[in-house]
């Protein structure tokens, strides 16, 4: 299968799995989401905090736990991708894992998007809504790791720029939620736009491709997916904020053609998130 914005060619879709040949592929990602929950709520009260605790500044202690959740998070991509949930391919890796101090723009076609980025990268970071922080099961690695609680504006770039200050990469989902099924993308909001103009940082664009699809908005967490998800990461050139240098312009304007100029990129690059099968035929 090829997409016909990209290079990328992808493998043979994965036999499409019904009745009891089904049932070992939802057993061995249940229980993937079970070692995810309880390996959370486990080293945030064992691991997390003797890294965050052991001698060093700062910085240095928010980088080793950046580095312990980047270490659990590859395991559990290892994981998914044993049971047959998801296969990851990669290209100019080295790139994105040796990022410092960029805005992270990807796509949202799946649940797992934010873990994925995660497990490439040792030294990023991520605004969380602030109902994560009420999770007993990661709140402990929300708070060790250093991400960002979505609180007010005024608040929000304030801890965006101590973040990026620290050479960690921040990542973004300007589309909010996962992608609708049949589209490339949702619409695009200014937030990671307005983020990078107001700290003066520049943005990487990263590309999930995915070839069937699963772990959408549209099903619930433990419906898993009955084809394995081939997924592509790709990073594309930068958006460098001097661009957009609003001293030329006013400032809401340059992020709304910002934020205009990378939907349309990722338009471009991606083709629609293919239909879910329609599971009451088999």
């Amino acid at each position: 299968m090829t997409n016909k914005n990209s290079s990328v060619e992808f493998p043979e879709p994965a036999p499409y799995l019904t009745g009891l040949a089904y049932v070992p592929r939802w057993i061995g990602g249940t229980l993937c989401y079970v070692v995810f929950g309880l390996g959370g709520l486990l080293s945030s009260l064992t691991v997390l905090p003797v890294l965050r605790l052991w001698p060093g500044t700062k910085q240095q202690r928010i980088a080793r736990v950046q580095k312990a959740v980047h270490i659990m998070f590859k395991g559990f991509v290892w994981m998914l991708s044993a049971t047959g949930v998801i296969k990851v391919s990669t290209k100019t890796l080295p790139s994105l894992s040796e990022a410092k101090g960029v805005i992270v723009v990807a796509n949202h076609p799946t649940l797992v998007d934010v873990v994925v980025l995660i497990s490439l990268m040792p030294n990023a970071g991520c605004i969380v809504k602030q109902g994560l922080w009420r999770n007993p099961f990661i709140r402990g690695v929300l708070a060790s790791a250093g991400y960002i609680p979505n609180r007010g504006a005024d608040l929000l770039l304030k801890d965006c720029q101590q973040v990026l200050a620290t050479d960690t990469n921040l990542i973004i989902f300007p589309e909010g939620t996962r992608t609708l099924v049949g589209a490339k993308t949702n619409p695009f909001a200014r937030g990671a736009a307005n983020i990078a103009l107001r700290t003066q940082t520049d943005i990487m664009p990263v590309i999930l491709r995915i070839d069937v699809a699963g772990l959408t908005k549209q099903q619930p967490w433990y419906e898993l997916p009955r084809q394995t998800i081939n997924m592509s990461v790709e990073m594309g050139a930068p958006f460098e904020y001097l661009r957009y240098d609003a001293s030329q312009n006013n400032e809401a304007k340059m992020a709304r053609v910002l934020t205009r100029e990378l939907q349309q990129y990722y338009a471009e690059q991606l083709t629609a998130l293919p239909p879910l099968r329609n599971m009451s035929k088999h």
